[in-house]
């Protein structure tokens, strides 16, 4: 169906949607405010600027365990967390998939989470650096339309802020979960349990406020593999392997999993905030001491005596395949990290604010540890690889005034100037004993260093009562430097790198909306960015051989380039409003992660561009509040998109594909319904169409390994408040077992079971 009547169908059953709530909404009761340390956050974009934002009222229906269930409900955005306590819980925002993970930032009081280091899997948000049992407020905005904010925001922005401790206060909470699945060869129970503690006080103008978080938690296998073919004429006879389909529809022999892995997370906090007269200031230190343990792999295959088979050549069925002995080994994650951010703000002058936000981000230690074999391998021995990260991190600064009254009323002007600093160095070196990493030499080295520097101005006024308009403009240079990836010379003594020659660049991006209040319940508005979103270090710098992956790097990647706009129509109803948003992105350039897997299972990966990515998406939300009864609440989002490969000159043929990672159609919903003051009931439910994993678009299997499925997930939460400070809560995800992947696995049904004290 062509574009223009495809929208034109959706805005009119958006249309009716939003007449049928309109006639039935009711009024909505007071929402108790919440003191935050963001109270005056000079970031709030301009009112024209497509936004959300959550309270802790509206989250009562989720079953929260970690930040990024926060927002996962959220309007055209995706979190892809495969289990709770994964590490790899990326984040995609409208027309960015979730693999585009430098298409979208997360601050948490100033400080950044977004992980601008590596990209895909590798590039999620440092969620654990933050507990969600101490999030107040939650504002997501879309897209790159605010000068305040870099071409990493053209998905959108997460501001994330905390309470501030007026009093002493203490708060506990316990969560447990549990999990049964099955697939493949593999069936069995997982379990996990989350634990936070925190202290806070005011003394005086000082706030304290401490805490600690501890996840402990098991996962469901993330992989399920299957074996190369091979003509061997050795090949053991074998039973126990799982015949079924991949991806792209070719038959295979499936022999072993992942198995359980094992992840515990440790995360401890420490702010102080200050108040001097009408300056405040605040100081935020987070430590985090993460363990992921993969050391119960699973072969499903047996010989004739009933041994385990793990590696060599194997026949089964027809199939005649090889089995890499390291595909099951085992191995161990040991990560810690440590983020300081201080923001300081006050008034310099009659409506003028400075604020200042100075963060370091340092991985402290980053290794990974696996084995060549699996042990219960007769080819196993101690030695292994070993991935370790060294001065890897970032640096941010910025600073800016905002002045509430600028030349006339109703015009208010933000000025800043920002600096952020990003250093990699990934070693791959073998090891005699992969169980303490003792280093043996190195297999592949690389590693460098990106900064911008950027100066900004947003504009914001209210032209009448009618009227708003924003401009803005941001000034961004970039440099890349200290670049090298290994490439060893047998003949030297030495183990060999090539250097990568600096490289640099500076862009203008200009910002402009335009908003209408059409009478009192109706405002339309209209924005316009343009965006240039940089290369990151691994993109341009990450060179390496693992056992069972070749990464290739590319220094001469070009930013991506992208003009963004948004279309809103809000009705404010009682008790909420209704909202259709139209958006459209062109965006050039488009750094794609493409990968070949090779016989034998050695995946090749380089960074290439896409030339040009067009997607066109309508959304449509309701946030009401007393909707048909009283005491229910509901938040719902609906969105269609289209996004597609305009153009491609390295390789024609994928012109006219879908974008990977992109579903046609997703929604959300939330229904609370307060029984008492007390009591709530709350459902949820997630829905998303099947997408592709591939710009060929040759993965059409669904509901296997390596399928990018559609999916329809319904939960159910409820929590009684005791007047003694006591809650209690159980909820169900997943409530019907469906089973899906997003390359990997979704969870199966998961139950929870909740307890939280104030005291």
């Amino acid at each position: 169906m062509p574009t223009q009547k495809l929208l034109a169908r959706h805005i009119a059953a958006l249309t009716a949607l939003t007449a049928a709530f309109a006639a039935n909404a009711q009024d909505t009761p007071a929402i108790e405010e919440v003191t935050v340390w963001g109270a005056a956050n000079s970031q709030r974009a301009a009112a024209s600027h497509p936004s959300s934002i959550l309270t802790q009222q509206d989250l009562v229906s989720i079953n929260v365990t970690t930040t990024e269930d926060v927002v996962k409900f959220e309007p055209s955005l995706v979190i892809r967390r495969r289990f709770i306590g994964d590490a790899n819980g990326t984040m995609g925002m409208r027309g960015s998939n979730m693999f585009q993970t430098s298409r979208s930032m997360v601050f948490a009081d100033g400080v950044p989470l977004h992980y601008l280091l590596q990209s895909r899997f590798n590039g999620a948000p440092r969620w654990t650096m933050v507990s969600s049992s101490e999030i107040a407020q939650v504002e997501v905005l879309y897209g790159p339309f605010s000068a305040e904010f870099s071409g990493n925001s053209m998905g959108g922005v997460v501001l994330i802020e905390s309470a501030i401790p007026q009093e002493r206060e203490f708060h506990f909470d316990s969560s447990y979960f549990s999990q049964d699945f099955s697939a493949y060869g593999f069936s069995d129970t997982v379990t996990g349990h989350k634990m936070f503690f925190s202290y806070g006080d005011k003394i005086g103008d000082t706030s304290i406020y401490l805490s600690y978080n501890r996840l402990d938690s098991e996962s469901q296998p993330q992989s399920f593999y299957f074996g190369a073919n091979t003509t061997a004429a050795n090949a053991t006879a074998v039973s126990g392997g799982v015949v079924g389909n991949d991806e792209r529809s070719d038959s295979r022999l499936w022999f072993g999993d992942t198995g359980v892995q094992d992840t515990l997370t440790d995360n401890f906090k420490l702010k102080i905030g200050q108040d001097f007269g009408d300056w405040q200031a605040l100081l935020n230190i987070a430590y985090e001491d993460r363990y992921n343990g993969s050391n119960k792999p699973n072969s499903y295959l047996r010989n004739a005596t009933g041994a385990t088979v793990w590696s060599g050549n194997v026949l089964q069925d027809g199939f005649r395949n090889n089995v890499p002995a390291a595909r099951l080994g085992v191995s161990e994650q040991e990560r810690d990290s440590l983020s300081l951010g201080l923001r300081v703000r006050g008034p310099v002058a009659e409506g003028v604010i400075f604020e200042a936000n100075v963060n370091q981000f340092e991985i402290l230690r980053d290794d990974n540890r696996a084995s060549q074999a699996n042990p219960g391998d007769r080819v196993y021995t101690l030695a292994g690889q070993v991935n370790s990260f060294g001065d890897t991190g970032w640096k941010s600064a910025e600073t800016k005034l905002a002045f509430d009254e600028f030349l006339m009323p109703g015009m208010g002007l933000i000025v800043g100037a920002r600096h952020d600093a990003y250093e990699l160095n990934l070693d791959v070196f073998s090891t005699t004993d992969h169980r303490v990493g003792t280093f043996n030499r190195f297999n592949s080295r690389s590693g460098g260093e990106t900064d911008i520097n950027a100066l900004f101005a947003q504009l914001n006024w209210d032209i009448n009562a009618q009227w708003d308009a924003g401009f803005g403009v941001r000034w961004e240079a970039f440099n890349s430097n200290s670049g090298y990836f290994s490439r060893d010379v047998a003949s030297t003594p030495e183990f060999d790198l090539v250097a990568v020659p600096k490289a640099s660049r500076s862009e203008v991006s200009p910002k402009f909306s335009l908003g209408y209040q059409v009478n009192e319940p109706w405002r339309v508005a209209y924005a316009l960015g343009k965006a240039y979103r940089f290369p990151i270090v691994e993109e341009l710098f990450s060179q390496y051989s693992a056992y069972n992956a070749i990464s290739v790097a590319n220094p001469e990647l070009q930013p991506e380039d992208g003009v963004h706009q948004n279309l809103m129509i809000e009705r404010e109803i009682a008790g909420g409003y209704l909202r259709v948003n139209i958006f459209q992105e062109s965006i050039n350039n488009v750094i794609e992660s493409q990968a070949e897997v090779l016989p034998g299972g050695l995946t090749v990966r380089t960074f290439i561009p896409v030339d040009e990515i067009e997607t066109m998406g309508v959304e449509f939300i309701a946030n009401v509040d007393d909707l048909l009864i009283d005491n229910l609440d509901m938040r719902f989002n609906l969105v269609n998109t289209d996004s597609e490969i305009v153009r491609n000159r390295p390789d024609p043929t994928i012109e006219g594909n879908v974008y990977p990672r992109m579903p046609e159609w997703r929604g959300n919903l939330l229904l609370t319904y307060h029984l008492s003051s007390n009591w709530n009931a709350g459902l949820n439910y997630q829905y998303a169409s099947d997408s592709f994993g591939r710009t060929d678009n040759l993965d059409r299997e669904n509901n296997v390994f390596g399928a990018q499925d559609g999916f329809s997930r319904v939960g159910l939460k409820t929590d009684y408040n005791f007047a003694n400070g006591l809650k209690l809560g159980l909820g169900i995800d997943n409530l019907t077992d469906e089973v899906a992947y997003v390359a990997h696995p979704w969870p199966g049904r998961t139950f929870f079971a909740n307890v939280s004290f104030d005291f």
